[in-house]
């Protein structure tokens, strides 16, 4: 039952709140909402469901949300659910306080306190999307969010695709498998939310970027609005499923970076925030010199990946990455039966080249001398002291029980926790900065056999990504998967994952990509991992129902096609509660009379938009007539068949 209606039913329970045509005097229960009445606030208790949306919790004491109701009284009787006739009030708030109530800087936009559900399935389609407000339509983005029904599980290793027989879990009774799952992202976290909530040790999502040629083709007359509301809806829902050691990386250019950044302090808090890390993409080369020789604009050579953590007291793990040597290690420092060997390297090697592939090929006895001690505890600073102008090497073990090499009024400082190595080649490394311009963005577009040249993101990044925030067996969610490198990197170096899409990229699609994985594909970062394949995934897509129609329409070639589909609508689909379909075809021949594009415009709009796919709630339900396997699968996944 819709909530108005809920809400009027018990209200009229009380006669005083009932006018003598039989209608609710609104003006009355307002006035006894202002003044906390005691026989109104018992009428709204009495009633869980009513008491649910209007009252919260505090430490056993149930506290009234007169706002809440209030606005929900006075908007819900003349006004419907979509952002139409309500896109003057949308945005005017901020977490239900009006602007001039907050003391901060607060991002706003139209529609801001709304859910889109962001339905598209194909790149070059333009959506007109229903913005369901949080106000007016809690009933509806119930349902729209509601955890959904699966369908054609399987999980596939190296022998193959076969139908799921039972999901894997671990001592604590949650799912371990890998999981790539098709259909709407924000549907789909919603539905994985029960299960992993709270359970993710990494978000890295490579959304589109809004630039009006990525993919993101929504209603350009609030296109701006509409990429702040699809973000914050599913980086809302994606916070919840962090743990409390999570971190999310968020990439983006600049054309959206800054609204983005303050977007994502209000959904994790600023003081989650830990770096705006720049990384290097391209080279100032090729076809778009001619722009910047027209003084229109510098070349574009960078991208941005906003980096927050779940709580502040995250640490990430430090690590190196390659850099040019460092010729201070030039200390070749050997222990002997009678004592220390101290060569000097640059005595021994006058080349550049034979100098630093002997210290790289023998790291272990390499050091540098460092003799800026002043951050030195005073015990190791006595020792310093009395080793200048002593050639004779000092072992001194510190507080943490490590020896330290004293030499010559300074320390000596190992080549060995600087040293990487990939593929059996040994590299001199840096500790990490926020400026990535390494080569991590070179040769990346045909890495794992799939061409999305203008989409997908190197292995080499989402390793590092990785390899700053994971450890084998955690947790990594990548719900705009693409092409799947997240994925991929992620079977790689052993971490679990899940990866959400609901676009289609056939031949490059990351399900191909996976199973190459398992197979041993030796592209991207397969060498320097040593990566010999195996492993498996499940595979799983949300069992669609109105979404069907509404692919079908989308790829329809002329208005015939578009009549068949009408024709199966009228049985088959759920239409929105308003459509007259005999009326509908008393006007087939004005229908008719459209373009394309609006006669697709006008059938997507006379469908249900809650029921683009099967509600949990509606698993039994004969309607859709769901098949036992897919019923076994959802109930296996939402740990129901107790």
């Amino acid at each position: 039952m819709k909530l108005y209606t809920l809400l009027e039913q018990q209200l009229k329970k009380d006669p005083k709140f009932v006018s003598d045509n039989g209608e609710l005097k609104k003006w009355v229960v307002l006035n006894k909402a202002y003044s906390l009445d005691e026989e109104l606030l018992a009428l709204l208790l009495d009633n869980s469901e009513l008491k649910k949306h209007f009252f919260i919790n505090v430490k056993g004491t149930l506290v009234f949300k007169q706002d809440l109701f209030v606005q929900f009284l006075e908007q819900k009787n003349y006004l419907n659910n979509s952002y139409t006739l309500y896109k003057n009030k949308v945005g005017l708030t901020v977490d239900g306080k009006y602007l001039k109530q907050r003391n901060e800087v607060a991002l706003v936009w139209p529609f801001k306190d709304c859910i889109l559900e962001g339905g598209q399935t194909r790149e070059e389609h333009k959506r007109q999307e229903i913005f369901f407000n949080e106000i007016l339509a809690q009933d509806e983005i119930t349902q729209l969010l509601e955890p959904k029904v699966f369908t054609n599980a399987k999980r596939i290793d190296m022998n193959g695709e076969k139908p799921l027989d039972q999901f894997n879990r671990n001592e604590k009774g949650t799912i371990i498998d890998n999981l790539i799952i098709r259909g709407n992202n924000l549907l789909a976290l919603h539905s994985i939310k029960k299960e992993f909530a709270g359970k993710v040790k990494l978000i890295y999502i490579d959304p589109p970027y809004n630039t009006g040629n990525d993919g993101f083709n929504y209603n350009d007359s609030f296109n701006k609005s509409t990429w702040l509301t699809f973000m914050k809806n599913r980086l809302t829902v994606a916070k919840e499923l962090l743990c409390k050691e999570g971190s999310i990386f968020v990439q983006c250019d600049d054309n959206e970076q800054a609204y983005l950044k303050i977007l994502m302090d209000e959904v994790f808090g600023n003081e989650n925030y830990r770096e705006t890390i720049v990384v290097k993409t391209s080279t100032p080369s090729g076809v778009n010199a001619v722009n910047v020789k027209r003084g229109e604009r510098l070349f574009k050579v960078k991208e941005y990946i906003l980096f927050y953590s779940k709580t502040p007291d995250f640490r990430f793990y430090p690590i190196y990455i390659k850099s040019n040597f460092n010729f201070n290690y030039r200390y070749e420092v050997v222990k002997t039966e009678t004592g220390y060997i101290v060569n000097d390297l640059r005595q021994k090697f006058k080349d550049d080249k034979t100098f630093e592939s002997y210290a790289l090929n023998n790291y272990e006895n390499i050091y540098s001398l460092e003799k800026n001690n002043k951050k030195a505890g005073e015990k190791i600073k006595i020792e310093i002291n009395k080793s200048k102008n002593n050639k004779e090497v000092i072992e001194y073990i510190n507080s943490k029980n490590q020896l330290i090499l004293i030499y010559d009024g300074g320390v000596f400082i190992p080549l060995k926790e600087r040293i990487i190595v990939e593929a059996t080649q040994n590299f001199f490394g840096t500790l990490i900065s926020d400026l990535w311009e390494d080569e991590i963005f070179q040769t990346n577009q045909n890495e794992g056999g799939v061409n999305l040249p203008g989409g997908k993101k190197p292995e080499k990044l989402i390793k590092r990504i990785l390899e700053l925030t994971t450890k084998e067996d955690d947790l990594v969610v990548d719900y705009h998967l693409g092409s799947g490198t997240t994925a991929a990197v992620a079977h790689k170096m052993k971490r679990r994952y899940i990866g959400i899409e609901q676009l289609n990229y056939h031949e490059n699609d990351s399900v191909v990509r996976l199973k190459k994985v398992i197979n041993g594909e030796q592209t991207g970062i397969s060498k320097s991992v040593n990566w010999k394949g195996g492993g498996s995934f499940v595979y799983l897509e949300l069992k669609k129902y109105n979404q069907t129609f509404i692919e079908q329409i989308e790829d329809a070639k002329d208005t015939e096609a578009l009549l068949k589909i009408w024709e199966h609508m009228k049985t088959k689909s759920f239409l929105n509660y308003n459509v007259d379909i005999k009326k509908h075809d008393e006007y087939l021949n004005e229908f008719k009379s459209l373009t394309l594009s609006a006669q697709k415009q006008h059938l997507c709009e006379l469908l249900d938009k809650n029921q683009l796919y099967v509600n949990l709630t509606s698993l039994m339900d004969e309607d859709f007539n769901i098949d036992a396997v897919d019923i076994k699968t959802t109930k296996q996944f939402y740990n129901l068949e107790k």
